[in-house]
């Protein structure tokens, strides 16, 4: 269909299927696209727009009422301090695609990659953690345990800031490149604490933060909670943000 031909309410719906689309891959929606048309042929009628709405929004991992909550808040958190910490443009925050909940981020890289920015950074990383922790009290095993968690991403950048990119305040010419990953934590105490102090600086951050925000990032999650996803537009809205358009890399926050 060509763009002089599309009607507003085609592009609306086809906005709405790239929404839901998102963070799948294109295997991904090329089966769940085949599904609906398998489903529809035996009910011996066309494709419509629902019938992919309904594929999609059926293809999202199940969650109890409780773990929902708790993705939308820890999700919540990351969309908050991303956009107020001036980290990133948040694209998208979803529930139940590929993990229990995701957040996609286009990096800025007109930024100065300094050490606050580099503190920025851990902090909403860590600021999903910190949310759930503020407001159910506890935080999900999910932000921790591989290496693509919260805290192994918040960790590999405090360790690189002591180790290889020079702002460790011992030592701060000597490259270490940490080729045995997280190991070398276990064998240098001094190290790991030295790390650690930078982990915690950017914990308090985010809950300073998010303490600060609480009212949006309560409204944040309900939000979510009750959709299932949101566009960055509908976060930077909720948060009274407008955007001037300087993104760079795609990142994404998991739980």
């Amino acid at each position: 269909m060509s763009e002089t031909n599309r009607s507003p309410s085609s592009s609306l719906r086809l906005e709405a299927l790239a929404l839901l689309a998102i963070g799948r891959t294109g295997a991904d929606i090329e089966r769940v696209v085949r599904e609906a048309r398998q489903r529809a042929r035996r009910g011996q009628r066309d494709l419509a727009w629902a019938d992919i709405e309904q594929a999609l929004d059926a293809d999202r991992m199940t969650m109890s009422d409780d773990l929902r909550w708790r993705v939308s808040v820890h999700e919540a958190g990351h969309a908050i301090a991303f956009t107020l910490l001036g980290i990133g443009e948040v694209e998208s925050v979803t529930l139940g695609i590929g993990s229990v909940g995701q957040v996609i981020v286009n990096r800025y890289g007109h930024l100065a990659q300094t050490e606050d920015w580099l503190t920025k950074t851990m902090a909403a990383t860590l600021a999903g953690r910190v949310a759930e922790q503020m407001v159910i009290g506890e935080a999900l095993a999910g932000s921790g345990g591989g290496e693509d968690s919260d805290l192994a991403k918040a960790t590999g950048i405090a360790l690189d800031a002591e180790t290889s990119l020079g702002f460790a305040e011992q030592q701060p010419l000597l490259y270490r490149a940490t080729v045995r990953g997280f190991d070398v934590l276990s064998l240098d105490r001094q190290l790991a604490e030295r790390v650690n102090a930078r982990l915690l600086r950017a914990e308090t951050i985010a809950h300073e933060l998010l303490d600060r925000e609480g009212s949006k990032l309560m409204a944040l999650a309900s939000r979510l909670n009750h959709a299932g996803i949101m566009s960055g537009e509908e976060v930077r809205q909720l948060l009274g943000i407008r955007l001037d358009g300087q993104g760079d890399e795609d990142v994404e926050t998991r739980l």
